[in-house]
């Protein structure tokens, strides 16, 4: 199948034809052809797979093809977990916008607000941006979206749980009219919290699942290797780093901490890294991203910020210092890598204090992982046993003790109650019965 094959608009054609893009992926070819029609959409794919185009596309086909609701208003706004995945989505924005009266938006944390107002007062047709900030400027009036036909949410499991769904809420309910298209893309379909704002935002949506988010990526390669101790691990990827022949390579951390001290000793190598992290200003981190890109340096150290959102082609290596916290940013990091049809090499150093997080991965991806090692730096620690689960004994209820009746002895006969109310008797157990006195002196009168 070829994209002239999907419906497209000529023009968009041409511009793919000028971009060498040729054949549509799994996702594209299943979702365009929805999302052009007009439907709402509820779609999942695993990480590489090309969904940014399966939905720039119907939103370009939008504006060929149809009139604004309103002159001023955006038209279609594309919501992204992070600033990283938003710059990354407004690139590729940008070279389908190039060359047409449609112009677009950037909207991000980290960046000064007041240049972003000035931004919407040229009254962009699309606009990238994340959540949280684009919920600031509805507050502050900036812009408004009441004449919005397309809202496009990227990533949407990731925004969730980063807290997102009040922002999220705010946004759909600032452009709620029927007229409205929603696409939502999601690693999975599974998320409860998915499930839940999907219901609400979405409109009786076409639900698209193109390969399991734990799926194995055909074209990388994934090693796990035990490590003993943090100086174990620090020794393998000195080994890594000599031996493979890498072009551009990402290292993941669990701390700003240790992403700071991996750079400062691979520098002292003259290895040429540059580190990413939380901490640092949207100045400071575009930066870095973009010396990353132009290979102004082989190695990028970070922490999961970087997990989603990047797509450089040349990154053909990504190693795991640290496990991911959760299964599915594990499938993200190394995404990042075997990108367009590349190979790519992904190398996880598993530790005692990693082995859980590892678990949690193997049992995701529903494979049993094998360890491999390398020569002269084997390691004696070879994974965790299982807790025993604690066995609950019920505590012995302690019942009261019930009084036994009394049996009647045998050699008394029981006494038939007298029970007689006119003889002015009280009735119950054990009545007492008085005699009548005989008088002392009868008289023959009585």
């Amino acid at each position: 199948m070829h994209f002239k094959d999907l419906g497209l608009d000529q023009r968009l054609i041409k511009k793919l034809n000028h971009l060498a893009f040729d054949k549509p992926t799994e996702i594209q070819q299943t979702a365009i052809p929805v999302a052009i029609l007009g439907k709402d959409l509820l779609a999942s794919s695993k990480t590489g797979s090309g969904k940014t185009l399966a939905f720039l596309l119907p939103a370009m086909q939008r504006m060929y093809r149809c009139k604004p609701f309103t002159r001023r208003d955006p038209r279609v706004l594309i919501l992204t977990p992070t600033r990283e995945l938003a710059k990354q989505v407004f690139a590729q924005l940008r070279t389908l916008i190039a060359g047409t009266p449609y112009d677009g938006a950037l909207v991000v944390g980290g960046e000064n607000f007041n240049d972003q107002v000035k931004a919407f007062r040229k009254d962009p047709m699309f606009v990238v941006a994340t959540p949280g900030r684009l919920a600031d400027h509805l507050e502050h009036r900036s812009t408004h979206l009441d004449g919005l036909e397309m809202l496009i949410l990227d990533e949407a499991d990731r925004m969730l749980d980063l807290g997102f769904e009040a922002q999220l809420r705010r946004i759909h309910e600032a452009a709620n009219h029927r007229r409205r298209q929603t696409l939502m893309f999601s690693a999975t379909l599974d998320h409860t919290d998915v499930a839940s704002i999907a219901s609400d935002m979405l409109n009786a949506p076409k639900r698209i699942s193109i390969g399991h988010s734990a799926e194995q990526h055909t074209d990388i390669t994934q090693r796990f290797m035990l490590c003993d101790h943090l100086d174990h691990k620090q020794a393998l990827l000195d080994k890594i780093l000599e031996t493979e022949d890498y072009d551009q390579l990402i290292i993941f951390t669990a701390t700003r901490a240790d992403t700071e001290r991996l750079t400062k000793e691979l520098n002292e190598r003259k290895l040429k890294a540059v580190a990413l992290s939380g901490d640092l200003n949207q100045t400071q981190r575009n930066s870095i991203m973009s010396q990353f890109e132009r290979d102004c340096h082989k190695i990028l150290v970070t922490t999961d910020v970087a997990s989603r959102g990047l797509d450089i082609s040349k990154v053909s290596h990504v190693i795991n210092f640290d496990m991911p916290k959760h299964a599915e940013e594990y499938v993200h990091r190394v995404g990042r890598t075997g990108r367009a049809g590349n190979k790519g090499d992904a190398i996880s150093l598993v530790g005692p204090k990693d082995w859980k997080s590892f678990k949690n991965v193997e049992a995701f991806l529903q494979q049993k992982i094998t360890f491999t090692t390398i020569e002269g730096l084997e390691g004696k620690f070879k994974g965790l046993k299982p807790a025993p689960k604690k066995k609950f004994h019920k505590k012995p209820t302690s019942k009261k003790p019930t009084a036994k009746k009394a049996v009647p002895s045998a050699s008394k006969p029981k006494k038939k109650m007298d029970k007689r109310f006119y003889d002015n008797m009280a009735v119950g157990d054990n009545v007492f019965i008085p005699k009548k006195k005989k008088p002392a002196n009868p008289t023959s009168e009585d």
